[in-house]
């Protein structure tokens, strides 16, 4: 099955503690509004041990996340990297953009060199979706990946490679309001599963139109409210693959179908 490589920090990182015979290790952490979780993964993106999970504090101040993290962490087996999937816009490690942590708490904090000084390791942040969708694609066409969780996620990628990340979770939808406006867990609660469902067999008809995706992936813990049936081309995908693919960021850039 054919991966895609992830967006890549250039700067240089701390190096981690290992021997040319270690196996690398890879922790993964999937930052949610709601929950925040942590595995280690083996060199294939196998997870080693179980999955830690807490409740992602409220409100939630980078420093205040610094800590959960470390407090997931100490319930995990040894690593010698990172790779985080955060819920908002991620360019080279800083936060641009959390509206379900709190903006004005977040914009321009470097989340990747906190991290490293903070575990010693060194370190990779991509967007919660996008890490999740390099578990999911098969590296083949054009492929979309939307999240159902507390917010509303996306991603794309063509031929395996990833696109620039868009924040389609805050554009017009319907009726004046967003995605996440009418599909997060808030609407889902509001409205009921049924109407909820409509909303949803609704943006994934306009989805279509607005990116001619290939395959659709589904994933997020609302995916399992999904009550119609799907068609061959759109799949619900675990929610484990939001750690998974935290493997693929630290894939090989110039060969990023391998």
């Amino acid at each position: 099955m054919k991966k895609a490589t992830g967006a890549l920090q250039e700067k240089a990182a701390p190096k981690s503690r290992k021997t040319a015979s270690t196996p690398v290790q890879t922790l993964a952490i999937d930052i949610g509004g709601t929950g925040t979780k942590a595995s280690v993964l083996d060199e294939a993106g196998n997870m080693i041990s179980d999955r830690a999970r807490t409740d992602t504090p409220d409100p939630c101040s980078p420093d205040v996340m610094l800590a959960t993290i470390e407090q997931l962490v100490k319930q995990l087996p040894e690593y010698h990297r990172v790779s985080v999937g955060f819920p908002g816009v991620v360019r080279k490690g800083r936060i641009y953009s959390a509206h379900n942590l709190g903006e004005e708490l977040w914009y321009g904090f470097n989340l990747g060199e906190a991290l490293e000084r903070q575990l010693k390791r060194p370190v990779r942040v991509a967007n919660d979706a996008d890490m999740q969708g390099l578990g999911a694609i098969r590296g083949e066409g054009v492929e979309m990946v939307i999240t159902l969780g507390t917010g509303f996620g996306s991603s794309l990628f063509e031929d395996g490679h990833i696109a620039p990340h868009l924040e389609l979770a805050h554009h017009p939808f319907r009726n004046g309001e967003t995605y996440e406006e009418q599909l997060g867990i808030r609407a889902l609660e509001e409205v009921g599963k049924k109407r909820w469902n409509r909303r949803l067999l609704r943006a994934i008809k306009a989805l279509r139109g607005l990116t001619c995706y290939d395959r659709l992936f589904i994933g997020g813990g609302n995916a399992k409210h999904i009550k119609f049936e799907l068609p061959p081309e759109i799949e619900t995908v675990p929610n484990t693959l939001g750690m998974i693919g935290g493997i693929w960021l630290w894939r090989d850039r110039s060969h990023p179908n391998t």
